[in-house]
């Protein structure tokens, strides 16, 4: 199967890191990249099984890249790889001697992603400094945008620049220099940054914003932002909660309708100044009742109206389990909370992304079978791995060696 997939035969070498980075690799591994996650070896430890839960279809292979003969290694290995993820801060791969420049005239066709908070290029002192999700939001703009009205910004977890404006928009970018390549025939930098991701994500905001349609200064109290009384979530009787997305006039007189409201006793849709009585009358409508029964009176009727689903929930509605939203996940992955997973999106008809998750590697876990395909000698093993260049054995499963 794996043969016909989109991104069969495109070879990626990902240093190992958390969240946004492996989140790309991941994305490609699930299409049928086959994704390497170069770990860290650790003189006279064991390597564990890592923090990263985002590695499974990954192979690992560990190396000591402050040694140059693990140096040696990993530019042996690009010869035949299509893409390296860098995940560390500006100038690290440079001094490993690993760096785009450094490796461009052992395979020009490498595509070089290096996925970062604040990019490569801009002012030294903010582009080196340590940051997180948080303050890649907080420097785009977005985080502003965040809130209730009159509240302090809230962070969305850790979804809009690690993973959308930071994974998701570096597998995009490697996919687009993959595609130019065809052309060209050399590999080119992917400088994908999470504050530029997150930046671009609110280009239709941004719009908004240019026309009068949304005012930042009035956060929480826009039409898109929770501000309407028709868009935005209620908590019913039993202390769950409904999403209701009644913008056009058509889809709001069904929400009226289905709230066995009047229209002639409230205020128009649309006028801002009266919002805050449409608010207090849906809010004691909705708390009237349990979310299943509006869930129920709201099915099949264009309103607009939803249940908001806990994570339990979402893997059981009916809707997901058709379409196999959520994948069951294979004995021995890595989970507690939970027997599923998302599946890959969006679905490929012909190509469809894996169907179920292999569980995540340990560290190391198939140093030997990569050194053996990147035509290393079985003989020089036990020096490499003397000298910790290389580190053979994981925590809990065997390798190839063992």
């Amino acid at each position: 199967r794996e043969s016909v997939m989109a991104l069969a035969g495109i070879r990626v070498l990902e240093m190992a890191g958390l969240a946004p980075a492996p989140f790309a690799g991941m994305l490609l591994a699930d299409f049928g990249a086959d994704v390497i996650r170069i770990d860290r070896a650790s003189a006279g430890k064991p390597v564990p099984q890592g923090a990263d839960v985002l590695s499974g279809g990954k192979r690992s292979i560990s190396l000591d890249l402050k040694n140059p003969e693990g140096v040696h290694v990993l530019k042996h290995m690009c010869k035949n790889a299509d893409v390296i993820i860098d995940c560390f801060r500006p100038g690290v791969m440079d001094k490993l001697g690993v760096g785009p420049s450094q490796v461009k005239d052992i395979n020009p066709r490498l595509v070089f992603a290096q996925l970062t908070g604040f990019g490569q290029g801009g002012i030294s002192d903010v582009a080196n400094a340590a940051g997180h999700d948080i303050n890649y939001l907080a420097t785009s703009g977005v985080l502003s945008l965040l809130r209730e009205q009159g509240g302090r910004p809230q962070p969305p977890i850790n979804l809009l620049g690690d993973f959308a404006g930071g994974g998701l928009m570096c597998a995009f970018g490697i996919l687009l220099a993959l595609i130019e390549r065809e052309r060209s025939g050399i590999g080119q930098v992917v400088d994908a940054a999470m504050v530029d991701g997150a930046a671009y994500l609110t280009s239709f905001i941004w719009k908004y914003i240019q026309q009068n349609m949304h005012d930042n200064n009035k956060a929480g109290g826009n039409l898109l932002d929770g501000g309407a009384p028709f868009y935005r979530t209620y908590e019913c009787a039993d202390g769950k909660f409904v999403s209701v997305g009644a913008i056009e006039p058509k889809f709001y007189a069904e929400l009226i309708i289905g709230l066995d409201l009047e229209d002639d006793d409230l205020p128009s849709q649309f006028d801002r100044k009266n919002w805050h009585k449409l608010h207090d009358k849906f809010t004691k409508v909705f708390l009237s009742k349990n979310r299943d029964y509006w869930t129920d009176k709201f099915r099949g009727v264009d309103a607009c109206v939803f249940p908001v689903l806990e994570i339990n929930e979402a893997e059981e509605w009916p809707h997901n389990v058709a379409r196999n939203t959520f994948r069951k996940l294979d004995a021995g992955s890595l989970n507690s909370a939970s027997n599923f997973d998302p599946a890959p999106a969006p679905h490929l008809m012909r190509t469809p992304g894996l169907q179920h998750s292999r569980r995540c590697p340990s560290a190391g876990e198939h140093t030997v079978e990569i050194l053996l395909e990147s035509g290393f000698s079985r003989l020089a093993f036990p020096i490499l791995s003397s000298k910790v260049i290389i580190q053979l054995c994981c925590t809990g499963i065997r390798c190839s060696l063992c």
